[in-house]
């Protein structure tokens, strides 16, 4: 799928999204992992689009989306989604992010209440540290020849070791979005995630909201979405047995949990 759309940021960042599902349903937007691009949605677009008009899009310095250079915030990445809706005309829509999506879905739970229906936050965390660990993999980066090893550590994270054992379709469909991102956006975005600290402003959020972990992740801890869920008032927590990219690793669990929050059927 090469179907992209763009728009422009007020700051002049062209963004690069995507529209499924037919015209007049219910909006549900899609927010990705570091590292990825829209695509890591693929797999669960089809059942959603049958009841949602599915959105999804690259952050700033991934995917299709431009590179801008320099660090990012979680604060810049909430207010690329809030114009991206207003440049759709979109009033409301249920947001589902996962990782640094689930960092986007906090900060406009918090920031912008007014556009958002039901909140799924999954396999994510309102803090991370410390921040030398995030310099340390800025300079990192940013210095190396390729993403390969990147690539290496991130699918160590994100996958279970059985899924690394032999050969996977999935692993290397994964592994190559990393591949394909820029340095320079993988940086931003990681700065993103060192500066922001959510953990008292998430109590909040208003909408009803959606925590989903992983058991066995390995980077946002089942301990931070059990956090975040006592933390957000009214929140349900869903813990399931698996590592990070649970859309893909627990396909059946994580779309059982996601459509009956929201009311699918």
């Amino acid at each position: 799928m090469t179907d992209l759309s763009h728009f422009t940021t007020g700051d002049g960042c062209r963004i690069a999204y995507r529209l499924d599902g037919a015209e007049g349903r219910p909006v549900l937007a899609l927010a990705n992992s570091i590292a990825t691009s829209l695509h890591m949605w693929d797999g669960q677009v089809a059942r959603l689009s049958e009841t949602f008009r599915v959105l999804r899009y690259d952050y700033r310095g991934h995917g299709g989306s431009a590179v801008p250079v320099g660090a990012y915030s979680v604060d810049r990445l909430g207010r690329d989604v809030v114009e991206l809706l207003d440049y759709l005309q979109i009033a409301r829509v249920h947001f589902c992010g996962l990782s640094l999506g689930g960092w986007v879905g906090q900060w406009l739970g918090i920031h912008a209440p007014d556009r958002i229906e039901r909140l799924v936050l999954s396999n994510t965390a309102s803090h991370l540290g410390p921040a030398s660990y995030f310099d340390e993999q800025i300079r990192t980066v940013l210095a190396a020849t390729d993403m390969s090893d990147a690539a290496d550590m991130f699918m160590r994270n994100w996958f279970p070791a059985a899924m690394l054992a032999g050969p996977n379709e999935i692993v290397d469909r994964f592994r190559a979005m990393v591949l394909a991102t820029s340095p320079h956006g993988l940086a931003g975005c990681y700065a993103a995630v060192r500066d922001s600290d959510l953990r008292r402003t998430i109590a909040l959020i208003s909408a009803p909201t959606l925590v989903i972990g992983g058991k066995d992740d390995k980077v946002t801890l089942a301990s931070h979405s059990e956090a975040i869920a006592a933390t957000i008032p009214g929140a349900t927590l869903t813990l399931l047995p698996g590592v990070h990219m649970l859309n893909v690793e627990r396909p059946a669990e994580f779309m059982n949990a996601v459509t009956r929050f929201l009311g699918v059927a």
